[in-house]
């Protein structure tokens, strides 16, 4: 039912951005609930919460009707991935980590990975962790399950990405046992952006991450924000 509700609101342009005009020529190529371009699109929505005058436009490759490997966006990206960002001089960055860098550089009067170098390192650990510790995984157990794009089945990675998952749960969850309202102190940051795109895909596909009491009352408010409302579906 997902799925064709996603498909409906295609059709309807309801959720998904219309192709913007070529001018500017900076734009963001995205699909709506796929996780590395939801990452990235919460810390453009932080980032404009917090002040940042980001003009960005948005063009959506649609994923479920197979966009992605038109000649068009295989021009962008070769492997046929999203997000893609492409700048100015009609050059593209296709990596979400290396966007979200660019976007940090770019606009660092919100700085959402720290303003030292202690803080830094520390919010880049906890993305790390969120990234490579639930994202990954959340992903891979979606695409060897029920994927919306096609994939076969195959519950043996489905089954192995699973059992990645509790560890590094466990160690968010104590991160925020404090009472913490982010994943790294008092405000939101990448890792917080990342988590939340994770959460979501699993949600799309309707996969159960029970999560532990923290992490839950986590979940629900940061969903509750504004800048994720403006960016968050399911």
């Amino acid at each position: 039912m997902r799925l064709e509700h996603l498909r409906e609101s295609a059709a309807r342009n309801h959720f998904f951005p219309r192709a913007l005009p070529k001018d500017p020529s900076t734009k963001l190529f995205i699909f709506m609930v796929a996780p590395n371009p939801t990452r990235v699109r919460l810390v453009l929505a932080e980032k404009r919460a917090a002040g940042a005058v980001i003009d960005l436009p948005e063009v959506t490759v649609n994923l479920l009707e197979g966009e992605q490997r038109k000649p068009e966006h295989l021009a962008r990206n070769p492997r046929g991935k999203l997000p893609v960002l492409e700048l100015d001089d009609g050059s593209y960055l296709t990596e979400s980590t290396a966007i979200i860098e660019y976007l940090e550089e770019r606009f660092p009067e919100v700085p959402m990975l720290g303003s030292n170098a202690e803080e830094r390192a520390r919010n880049r650990e906890l993305e790390r962790l969120a990234d490579a510790g639930v994202l990954l995984p959340v992903a891979h157990i979606v695409h060897a399950t029920n994927s919306p794009v096609g994939i076969s089945p195959n519950p043996g990675a489905a089954e192995f990405a699973r059992i990645q998952l509790p560890e590094v749960l466990a160690m968010l969850e104590e991160k925020l046992a404090d009472g913490r309202p982010f994943l790294g102190g008092e405000r939101p940051m990448v890792a917080d952006c990342t988590l939340a795109a994770a959460f979501q895909f699993a949600r799309f596909r309707e996969i159960d991450l029970s999560l532990p009491p923290h992490l839950a009352r986590w979940d629900h408010d940061y969903r509750e924000r504004e800048p994720a409302r403006a960016v968050l579906a399911f």
